[in-house]
């Protein structure tokens, strides 16, 4: 296929120039200009190392179709397709890899998940950065298990949670994986068998491993007995890894988790079940509901590296109400958002800005909320900062079963907005709160996801 989208950006600048170098000799390896050194400047060479080999990018957009069992992906600098892919099964989620080298594939009901490589990636050479772009291609790649539900990543892991399938006799399962990993084909992957299905999740934490358990039905304290309510600590050893504690905190009906630096969450009936590591092992506690929620359980939980909070979304087992907490682990606390969505708009996308100073709320309105966190007596408090209108469509003409969605740049401040109905992706400037560019699609939009080399705690030193 060779169908241009043009990418109407407000500024966009680069250079480059082809040159061969260290790698794989297949593939293109792109230098930005080099950046002129003064003689009185004092960057080490180790720096300026870096500029030769680094790549100046936008980065790259994997577009899931909502109208076929296709996935395309987009070069950010100018908005071309660069190809498309037909995907095995037609039912399929998107995400990306740890390091956003790969769109990772999964049908659930299909037992798959798969990869597509993006084609830009980073690699450390010690005495530099390399940064390699290539074109995308379909990777051969899967990662095997039965009914892959939760996949969430962390510091380069990504973690997929297969909840395993009753009528197959198939238990759940848990396989970690880096971009290095899925690059080279690594099997076995690190992975954690269990004897049981489970509805469950994990969270990678480099040789350690935090996931869910779910005990035998007379003493699960979860209501839907498919849910797990304790946590397990699990060490790698030789590709497996294996329990070395559970936390003596017990979490009925447990869904949802994310973590921040220091803290790993999981959502629980009855509150948050919050960990961390002290002198070797991981102590627990239980940060209560407040009463707002009244019987509302937080489900689904957001965190970043740099957030000492992190954001809980609070909903009944039907769906319906909304309510936005903010869980404080170090500080043992929950409160409500100051914001809250508006009666007729359902939030339907959350995330972290790359840097974790904002957190933002997509609605059905078409509406994105950005909410920063400010001090105030002593304490964190998120508010609302600023909202912009993505779409000048007629909501109501929505196809069913889509919405809009949306995915954030983790090497700048830019966020993308996926429109079914226009039939497009807007890149939005966070700072400004301005639609800077626009990609014409000519199909309905299912989901996004953002793929490059992501800016790293290197790239501010």
């Amino acid at each position: 296929m060779t169908n241009t989208h043009k990418f109407n950006l407000l500024a966009i600048a680069i250079g480059a120039i082809l040159l061969t170098g260290c790698g794989d000799a297949e593939t293109t390896l792109i230098e930005k200009d080099p950046i002129e050194v003064p003689e009185d400047d004092h960057d080490d060479d180790h720096d300026h190392d870096d500029d030769e080999y680094t790549i100046d990018s936008m980065g790259r957009l994997a577009v899931l179709s909502a109208e076929s069992n296709v996935a395309t992906i987009f070069d950010l600098d100018d908005g071309d397709q660069l190809d498309s892919f037909t995907l095995i099964h037609t039912s399929n989620t998107l995400t990306s890899s740890a390091d956003y080298r790969f769109a990772v594939i999964a049908s659930r009901a299909q037992d798959y998940v798969g990869f597509i490589d993006g084609g830009m990636w980073r690699e450390d050479h010690t005495a530099h950065l390399h940064d390699y772009e290539q074109s995308p291609v379909m990777s051969d790649f899967e990662v095997t298990g039965s009914r892959p539900t939760h996949i969430l990543s962390h510091d380069g892991q990504l973690a997929v949670f297969f909840d395993g399938d009753a009528d197959a006799g198939t238990p759940a399962s848990v396989k970690v994986a880096t971009d290095t990993q899925i690059s080279s084909e690594a099997d076995p992957l690190p992975t954690l068998d269990y004897t049981i299905i489970m509805h469950g999740v994990a969270e990678p934490r480099g040789e350690y491993l935090l996931s869910t358990i779910r005990r035998d039905d007379a003493e699960n304290t979860s209501v839907a007995k498919i849910l797990p309510d304790q946590v397990g600590v699990y060490h790698l050893h030789d590709d497996v890894y294996e329990q070395e504690q559970v936390l003596d905190v017990l979490c009925p009906d447990l869904h949802g988790a994310a973590q921040n630096e220091d803290y790993v969450v999981f959502g629980c009936t009855d509150g948050v079940l919050s960990a961390h590591e002290h002198d070797g092992e991981y102590e627990a506690e239980k940060i209560a509901n407040i009463a707002l929620l009244d019987g509302l359980r937080i489900g689904t939980l957001y965190g970043h590296e740099e957030s000492d909070s992190l954001i809980g979304i609070a909903s009944g087992h039907d769906a319906g109400e909304v309510i936005l907490i903010d869980v404080n682990p170090e500080q043992s606390t929950m409160e409500e958002l100051s914001w809250q969505p508006e009666a007729d708009a359902t939030p339907v996308s959350y995330a972290f800005s790359h840097e974790g100073d904002a957190f933002l709320i997509l609605d059905s309105q078409g509406v994105l909320n950005v909410l920063e966190a400010h001090e105030e007596h002593g304490g964190l408090h998120w508010e609302l900062r600023d909202s912009i209108d993505i779409s000048e469509q007629d909501v109501s003409a929505m196809p069913e079963g889509m919405s809009f969605s949306m995915t954030v740049a983790q090497n700048g401040d830019f966020v993308y907005v996926a429109d079914p109905i226009a039939q497009h992706v807007l890149q939005i400037d966070l700072e400004s709160l301005t639609i800077t560019g626009d990609i014409e699609l000519d199909f309905a939009p299912d989901n996004i996801s953002w793929l490059g080399i992501a800016e790293s705690d290197h790239d501010h030193d």
